[in-house]
């Protein structure tokens, strides 16, 4: 069973904006806290942003400037809005909970040029 489906990834403009989506299963969404993260080429996997399920944020240092992150709990989905779009962005995104689920999604790939 699919617990973790990100999508909204694709080629980007530097300076644009997208928005990611993440859907889960009820047993991952329910009563947890998500998160988002990406995976740059030959890099770790890193933590973007989490949201608890009363909606409190905490971001990244990173992040703090040009990403959002929300949820809609009646669709089991979170969200991830980037803005001003930078070719450093270039990563595959990915949803979890948190603190994680022993399993990951596919992510969702999003390149950026300039």
């Amino acid at each position: 069973q699919v617990q973790l489906v990100e999508s909204g990834g694709g080629l980007f403009q530097a300076g644009g904006s997208l928005r990611l989506s993440c859907v889960a299963s009820d047993r991952v969404f329910k009563g947890h806290a998500l998160a988002w993260f990406r995976q740059r080429p030959g890099e770790e996997r890193e933590q973007i942003a989490r949201i608890s399920t009363n909606n409190r944020t905490t971001y990244a240092d990173f992040a703090k400037d040009r990403f959002v992150i929300s949820r809609d709990n009646a669709k089991n989905t979170i969200f991830l809005q980037l803005n001003s779009l930078r070719l450093e962005d270039t990563a595959g995104y990915y949803c979890n909970r948190w603190p994680l689920f022993p399993s990951w999604g596919q992510g969702t790939q999003v390149t950026v040029s300039s």
